[in-house]
């Protein structure tokens, strides 16, 4: 599977932030997100951020906790995070069988909340190999 750039996003504002260049983008949630903000609340950031257009891909974070994950497919989630290689394929297979994907780690991304990220989301999500490797 072949996804956009990913933004790690952290609340609305980033979310919406990621989107506004108008470039290709896959929202992802930071690490664990699943397990203490939950799949309601990153459902409804994606909603809301992409209000009034097509949602753009976008992947949660499970961590660890396949029981995370199994809720976010139950919910309607697409793509997911899960770094439990005891039941990774297991839950894999459910994810495939609606259609959905399972990441056994997060794709390379630029993490709004870092110190200059704002600044380099335009060429990282134009694809400037430079800002992906943090030169400006």
């Amino acid at each position: 599977m072949q996804l956009p750039p990913a933004v790690i996003v952290h609340s609305l504002a980033e979310a919406r932030a990621a989107l506004a260049p108008g470039l290709r983008v896959t929202l992802l949630s930071a690490p664990g997100a699943a397990l203490y903000a939950g799949v309601g609340w990153w459902r409804a950031l994606v909603a809301a951020a992409s209000e009034g257009g097509a949602p753009p891909p976008d992947v949660l974070d499970c961590a660890d906790a396949p029981g995370r994950a199994l809720e976010a497919l139950r919910h309607g989630q697409c793509i997911l995070v899960l770094r439990a290689p005891s039941v990774f394929d297991d839950i894999a297979a459910r994810a495939a069988a609606q259609g959905a994907f399972l990441l056994p780690e997060p794709p390379e991304s630029l993490d709004l909340a870092a110190r200059g990220a704002a600044r380099r989301l335009g060429a990282w999500l134009s694809g400037d190999a430079g800002s992906r490797l943090g030169w400006s």
